[in-house]
């Protein structure tokens, strides 16, 4: 009977519902008071309203017992300096993606997406059944931090370009706003990367401080109005085929949680993390018509010979940080293993499918 109450609360969560409070009403007196910052505009699109819902869930499940503040970028601390506050304490949740701490921790970007790596699914397989979030948390436990993935922007885009691309001779010299490993590939194809929190980028476009952008994908991208500053949107998702977004928990003030908290946070997060990937998957669709049909924009793909040569350059930037860092070769072993598992099913099953249902319908 416990066990079919605990289900049910979950499964109403996840569908984003009230839900029935795993915490007892008798200890709401007992209230834990959260600060959680961001890497996001408040209330931006997915990113900054998923970490408001991942904020409710938490009050929800908890039957008020807990409660998070929300800040957005620039609030409380900047967008780049989440990892930071979380770590020292002067929040005590943060929501960003791991990527952006490449400086700081140089495996932590295998935990928001790795060039040409796994979709979506995979990804949640190898977080959730594979070795994933057990590296992820023995990595962080260094840095204070406990991580959880609370969400996924599926499959992104290329990015914004102001002119076409038609071979790699066209890539050369060009400023690119891509943070991870795929700014590293981009850099040894001849392309100069840049690394700035996405309230930026439109400026940095408009004024030739770059001169393409990667951001998410239609959604995100439609929000921050980019295809007023760039004509061509490449779709060849070889940067980040899957992206996720992770919530950072100061460890000391994980601790000390009671066990029923620490549950109320675990289980919100992986709700969150469901319905950030639906409500993606249905915007997308949506921005993507709009900024075609209502804004003229260009879709284009990467040639062959540039994407042959990201390839080659992904391939030895993480040879080279598997090289030269135990916990980067740890943890894309895992993946990589994972990711061969996993890809021999997905070919036969979801990509066999796809081609299928393309060629039936589509002629």
């Amino acid at each position: 009977m416990q066990r079919r109450k605990f289900l049910t609360t979950f499964g109403a969560a996840a569908a984003g519902v009230a839900a029935a409070p795993f915490v007892s009403t008798a200890k709401a007196q007992d209230q834990v008071r959260w600060k959680m910052v961001t890497s996001w505009p408040k209330n931006f699109p997915a990113l900054g309203t998923g970490a408001n819902d991942l904020a409710k869930r938490i009050e929800q499940l908890s039957n008020g017992r807990m409660k998070v503040d929300v800040y957005g970028a620039g609030e409380l601390v900047p967008a780049l300096e989440v990892f930071d506050a979380v770590s020292s304490g002067t929040a005590q949740m943060g929501h960003s993606a791991a990527y952006y701490w490449r400086g700081k921790v140089p495996a932590a970007q295998m935990f928001t997406a790795v060039p040409f790596g796994m979709t979506t699914a995979e990804t949640n397989a190898w977080l959730y059944q594979g070795d994933g979030m057990k590296l992820w948390d023995e990595l962080y436990a260094k840095h204070n931090l406990k991580p959880f993935v609370v969400g996924n922007t599926n499959t992104q885009m290329a990015g914004w370009f102001k002119k076409e691309i038609n071979s790699l001779e066209d890539m050369q010299g060009l400023k690119l706003r891509l943070p991870g490993l795929a700014g590293e590939a981009m850099e040894g194809i001849g392309v100069t990367t840049l690394n700035m929190p996405g309230s930026e980028i439109f400026t940095a476009m408009q004024t030739g401080v770059l001169d393409a952008a990667d951001w998410v994908g239609p959604y995100n991208d439609l929000a921050f109005g980019l295809y007023q500053v760039a004509e061509f949107y490449y779709t060849t998702a070889w940067n980040e085929p899957s992206a996720a977004l992770e919530g950072t928990v100061n460890l000391d003030a994980w601790k000390a949680l009671p066990e029923e908290l620490q549950t109320v946070v675990s289980e919100a997060t992986r709700s969150a993390n469901l319905a950030m990937i639906s409500e993606f998957t249905y915007h997308n669709a949506r921005a993507l018509k709009a900024l075609v049909e209502e804004h003229d924009v260009k879709l284009r793909s990467f040639p062959e010979d540039v994407l042959k040569a990201l390839f080659e350059a992904s391939q030895k930037v993480l040879a080279r940080q598997a090289e030269q860092d135990a916990d980067s070769k740890r943890i894309l072993d895992s993946y990589r293993q994972f990711q061969q598992l996993v890809g021999g099913y997905t070919d036969i099953g979801e990509f066999a499918y796809l081609k299928n249902r393309e060629t039936v319908t589509r002629g």
